[in-house]
């Protein structure tokens, strides 16, 4: 996620710090299984709120299919979409595709 998603990134007893240009962000780990998902919550978000990363395989087209889930305010969608969008960029950029 370094290498995409933030700056700089580390992990300690569970809660992630993402750090974009100076600015730190914690995030606990609420749930993950290896190589299928990991859910996490923003310690400065509602409880209910969370973001995660899931991978999944096309049997039909043989593709390798990531998937993003986050809560964004309505007023907040296409910035948050525009966001997301340009990560997920880069993360092809970074791996070849």
């Amino acid at each position: 996620m370094q290498e995409w998603f933030a700056d700089k990134v580390d992990e300690r007893d569970n809660v992630f710090m993402f750090s974009w240009s100076g600015s730190v962000e914690q995030a606990e780990v609420l749930e993950k299984e290896e190589d299928q998902y990991i859910r996490f919550h923003w310690l400065h978000a509602p409880k209910e709120e969370y973001f995660e990363f899931k991978i999944e395989k096309s049997e039909v087209a043989n593709q390798t299919i990531l998937i993003v889930k986050d809560f964004a305010e309505k007023k907040d969608i296409k910035d948050q979409s525009q966001l997301w969008g340009h990560q997920i960029k880069d993360l092809f950029h970074r791996i070849g595709s």
